[in-house]
């Protein structure tokens, strides 16, 4: 086997940034989630799914929580809720995935509810800056030993984050475990589906599967 650099993990940290635009309908919802600049359709897919995630699996995107709590369209909700962000390799394809979603509905022709004053859809966006850890793994052993004591903010990043970052499937660690020349492992960990479970519960299933191969 090769010698490969060793594996650094990292955690992030995101500056919120206020864009002044608000929808209070799904025209404008639509028209919002059309123009903004990428970030914002990042921060509002993303965030709800890390801030969340340790309550309940497979959280609903901001747009869908707004769609279903504000205006009580559950069926549109349930339709953006089921866009699937770790499927969409790059941002403008998540973005024109949720546009359809929203496009269908207005096309429809149907009832066009409009949010009570104060509950307003806020566009937001997130400035992102990325951290080195005092974490480092030189071999499978190493790498269940450090991911047992990252924070879960280091988890998402590498698990979550990873798809946009490399454009392609799978994420840091099976992209660190493919260059070890550990490919079935590789393969395990770019199939897991870590929308099924918590963070937590996500990160001891990552660790007992490494142990096997370590």
């Amino acid at each position: 086997m090769s010698e490969v650099t060793p594996f650094r993990f990292y955690s992030r940290s995101h500056q919120v940034l206020l864009l002044g635009r608000r929808a209070r309908s799904i025209p404008e919802l639509l028209e919002g989630v059309r123009d903004l600049p990428p970030a914002s359709i990042y921060y509002h897919t993303h965030r709800f799914l890390q801030q969340h995630h340790y309550l309940s699996p497979e959280p609903p995107n901001d747009f869908a929580y707004w769609v279903t709590n504000i205006l009580n369209l559950d069926n549109l909700g349930e339709s953006l809720a089921s866009v699937d962000i770790m499927a969409h390799t790059q941002i403008e394809d998540l973005r024109r995935a949720i546009v359809e979603k929203l496009s269908d509905h207005v096309a429809a022709g149907k009832h066009m509810t409009t949010a009570p004053p104060g509950e307003e859809f806020h566009f937001m966006a997130c400035k992102t800056f990325v951290i080195p850890t005092q974490y480092v793994a030189h071999d499978l052993k190493e790498f269940a030993e450090q991911l047992s004591k990252v924070t879960l903010d280091t988890l998402y990043f590498h698990i979550f984050e990873a798809p946009l970052r490399l454009k392609q499937e799978g994420n840091d660690f099976s992209t660190w475990f493919a260059a070890l020349g550990h490919d079935e492992l590789a393969r395990k960990f770019a199939a897991f589906d870590p929308y099924t479970v918590t963070l937590q519960r996500l990160r001891l299933r990552l660790i007992a599967t490494v142990n096997k191969y370590a």
